[in-house]
């Protein structure tokens, strides 16, 4: 049996889901395309499947994802459907629950945050809402966890006994109604009797994709039309328009008749009042930078530097290795397997390992503002500012979850629906770091510049500000210039975070960093302990004075002048960029492991590990981000396009910073270098500021 989860994004069907399954949880693809869907077995009931459909406002598709989720609806039909609502926002949502009632698949309406309804002191008619919707309709909190498995057990009961098959509500009036009988009458006989009205409205709103599936012969298109044409002609108004209207009348009277709200009309709720301060055009976006600072501030700079000082210094520096030698040595082990196994597994792991916590931390932090709901109003901000430089709003969603893996980030552009801002956010979105990248903050920041709260926190600010204005230049060019798709979102009203949704996005995207530590950077290890531990001629080499004969350090030394001019053209830093593209967590592990117990301030200078830094955080992501990358993009010449684009701004970027930074800061002579980063700022300034070219005004102009 299964049971899939409908609603509006921040409906809270996420966290039902997660209520509902508890740890089954798996994710795929659906079958041939590359939308993820996640599904998960009901709790005491490993019969029955819980789907998670795509957050969706309506069944009249514009993204991938409302195409994938309406073409399970219509076509592969779930054996029942929860229609998750926000209680708080009745009105918006049961747009989305009207066409759902159309397509006759038995049905219960979930009207969620029951919990904010009452202390608002609203009042819904469940019976009366129940009446004229022609559904089932249950009360719940899913945060609090009132009413979940009542909910998805009321669903079972239905399947079984066979009932809960909507009837269709009396949305539509006068000549709408009357055309859409002759649709029905005329297409009956080709798509049948379940959900027949859901097939006429299709027809009437003229849907190209849902006309095309169900294969209307000419005649029936030139008869139905006549009838269309006339009430476009009666009502003054285009048929989807009409539709559209049509609803949100009927939803109107329901509200009236079912819903009471305590608050009068221009009454400002508390989350109101609180939008006016955190969503102000003025203030808003200083609040998010204040907050993301003192995020960084406790992450990285004090309570994560504690324990991830105490984590690498002490149970990865003097627990584990001296105990594991001693071990070795006494079961008379190979003085290379255990430094294989010393010094390369443990050195290199435990390095990534060991600044887990910070990583959790900031996991956690995000994770508490997300279920908060203030990351829906950060949306609503970026949004804002995004389009006003030619992003989509719809950028900040990928961007947001790119703050766990770029992966996932990448895929998440899918929700875009035009082209060339969705192919940019792709180019764009894995410039924010992600946890790999946060471990390089965190290294380069604890190492080189202990107690400044400000380092870890500007780059997080930079890589917002590279966004923008690579945004703002790209929009300029031929490949991306266009009209911005608008952006609609719904804000959730403010609660207290659940401990329990918390817990659980810290530890799944804890478990994806430590896995990969286990499974990818483990390998990347042995690799790099072995090619540094033998010389070309296999011969095993002394660590401590034989190190510069190694196959890695010949290896890094033939492509070292390619990053001389970033002021890190050593091998050891050349092979730490190398091995970073696999995996960007390998970046620390990897200078760790060459730099032996002289650490890893003997390979850099504090401004060689600035650009060190900024070089990894803005070149191409992790291999398995780039491959996300070429396939989002659809075609193998965009993705290199994109990875081209990275590699050029991150070399360019931790070009400036180091020929720059040493000339202004630390005393280097003005020279070649320092022209170069110049002639770069004035190139990036250049692209940013220029005027829009005129043959793309002209080409928008004739679009509109």
């Amino acid at each position: 049996m299964i049971i899939a989860l409908a609603g509006n994004p921040n409906s809270g069907k996420t966290t039902l889901f997660n209520n509902l399954t508890g740890g089954s949880q798996y994710v795929g693809n659906w079958p041939g395309v590359t939308v993820e869907k996640k599904d998960g077995k009901l709790k005491g009931h490993p019969d029955v499947t819980i789907q998670d459909l795509p957050g969706i406002y309506s069944l009249s598709p514009y993204s991938l994802e409302e195409v994938v989720a309406r073409q399970y609806l219509v076509n592969e039909k779930p054996d029942a459907i929860i229609n998750i609502i926000d209680g708080t926002n009745i009105e918006r949502n049961l747009y989305l629950t009207t066409q759902l009632l159309e397509l006759e698949i038995p049905m219960i309406l979930a009207i969620n945050m029951i919990d904010l309804v009452r202390k608002n002191g609203d009042q819904i008619n469940v019976k009366k809402l129940e009446n004229d919707l022609g559904c089932k309709v249950i009360e719940m909190s899913a945060l609090k966890g009132e009413n979940a498995l009542e909910v998805a057990e009321a669903a079972i009961q239905m399947v079984q006994e066979h009932t809960g098959i909507p009837q269709n509500p009396h949305v539509f009036t006068g000549s709408v109604e009357h055309a859409l009988a002759h649709i029905e009458e005329s297409i009956e006989p080709i798509v049948g009797s379940k959900g027949l009205r859901w097939f006429a409205v299709k027809v009437f709103e003229r849907d190209e994709r849902a006309i095309r599936e169900m294969g209307l012969s000419k005649e029936i298109l030139d008869h139905v039309e006549s009838h269309i044409r006339d009430c476009e002609k009666e009502l003054d108004d285009d048929a989807e328009s009409i539709i559209t209207s049509q609803r949100y009348d009927y939803i109107a009277k329901v509200m009236l008749e079912c819903v009471k709200k305590k608050r009068a009309r221009g009454e400002l709720s508390v989350s109101d009042k609180i939008d006016k301060i955190v969503t102000n055009r003025i203030l808003g976006l200083p609040i998010f930078f204040a907050i993301m600072w003192f995020v960084y501030y406790v992450s990285v700079s004090t309570l994560g530097t504690w324990m991830t000082d105490w984590t690498n210094d002490v149970l990865f520096g003097e627990i584990i290795p001296p105990a594991v030698s001693t071990f070795c040595e006494s079961v008379g082990m190979a003085g290379w397997l255990e430094s294989l196994i010393v010094d390369g597994i443990i050195g290199g792991v435990g390095t990534v390992l060991g600044f887990v916590p910070q990583i959790l931390l900031i996991f956690l932090f995000l994770a508490i503002l997300e279920d908060c709901g203030y990351m829906a109003r950060i949306a609503f901000v970026l949004g804002r500012i995004f389009r006003r430089f030619g992003l989509s709003g719809k950028s900040f969603i990928p961007i947001l979850i790119s703050t766990g893996c770029g992966v996932p980030g990448i895929m998440g552009t899918r929700t875009i629906e035009n082209e060339k801002d969705r192919r940019m956010t792709i180019m764009l979105t894995t410039f924010i770091p992600c946890s790999a990248k946060t471990e390089i903050i965190a290294m380069i920041t604890t190492e080189f510049f202990p107690g400044n709260v400000w380092v870890a926190w500007s780059m997080w600010v930079l890589s917002f500000l590279v966004i923008i204005f690579s945004g703002i230049a790209l929009k300029k060019t031929k490949l991306f210039a266009g009209e911005t798709a608008p952006f609609v979102m719904e804000l959730p009203a403010y609660h207290f975070p659940s401990g329990k949704n918390v817990a659980l996005r810290v530890w799944d995207r804890g478990k994806h960093f430590i896995v990969k530590a286990g499974t990818i950077i483990f390998s990347i290890v042995v690799i790099v302990w072995f090619l540094e531990s033998f010389s070309w001629s296999l011969q095993l080499l002394d660590p401590e004075t034989q190190l510069d004969q190694s196959i890695l350090a010949s290896i890094g030394g033939a492509l070292a002048w390619i990053f001389a001019p970033l002021g890190f053209g050593s091998w050891q830093g050349t092979v730490a960029i190398i091995t970073a593209e696999m995996a960007k967590e390998t970046a620390t592990s990897t200078v760790v492991m060459l730099a032996g117990k002289a650490g890893i301030t003997s390979l850099f200078t504090p401004i060689a590990a600035l650009s060190f830094m900024a070089m990894n955080l803005f070149d191409p992501p992790c291999i398995a981000a780039m491959s996300a990358c070429m396939r989002e993009m659809g075609d193998r010449k965009w993705g290199w396009i994109a990875i081209g684009y990275q590699f050029m701004l991150g070399y360019c970027l931790s070009l400036v910073i180091y020929q720059m930074g040493s000339w202004l800061f630390y005393g280097a002579a003005f020279g070649f270098g320092q022209i170069v980063a110049i002639v770069i700022i004035v190139a990036a300034l250049y692209f940013i500021f220029r005027p829009v070219p005129q043959k793309q005004i002209n080409t928008q102009t004739a679009e509109a």
